[in-house]
């Protein structure tokens, strides 16, 4: 038995089929869901998720976000669903360094600007760790 997975962002449908499990990171830790989970609606975190279909591994970084489980059905909505090949792990870097750089300077920034930096930081090291994966 499947589940029919659907991951979506604000840009695009990041991945729509289905899926033997599927993991992901949540505010209450990490969690793998097979078929016949019982119904769950829980908000994802930034890092890692993995779509495991007849075999093969999907890695995707993810931001933030809500899933839904029902009927082996689940759908995951967040800001970002980016697969290995499209992440420029060049570009994260440079944009997990700016981040840093910039919260070094917390006590001269705005709430908006501290919590705009934290967001880019945890966007680039979700991107990251994805991307890395490909060294391996």
């Amino acid at each position: 038995m499947k589940i029919k997975l659907k991951i979506i962002t604000p840009e695009k449908i990041a991945y729509e089929g289905e899926a033997d499990q599927v993991t992901i990171p949540t505010h209450d830790g990490e969690i793998t869901v097979l078929a016949n989970h019982i119904p769950l609606v829980s908000s994802m975190k930034h890092g890692e998720l993995i779509v495991r279909n007849d075999g093969k591994d999907i890695f995707l970084a993810v931001y933030n976000g809500f899933i839904e489980i029902k009927k082996n059905e689940m759908v995951i909505m967040t800001d970002i669903a980016d697969r290995i090949a499209e992440i420029d792990e060049q570009k994260a870097e440079e944009a997990r360094r700016k981040a840093e750089e910039l919260l070094k300077t917390k006590d001269m920034l705005s709430d908006v600007a501290f919590a705009d930096a934290t967001a880019a930081l945890e966007k680039s090291l979700a991107r990251l760790k994805v991307a890395r994966r490909k060294k391996h």
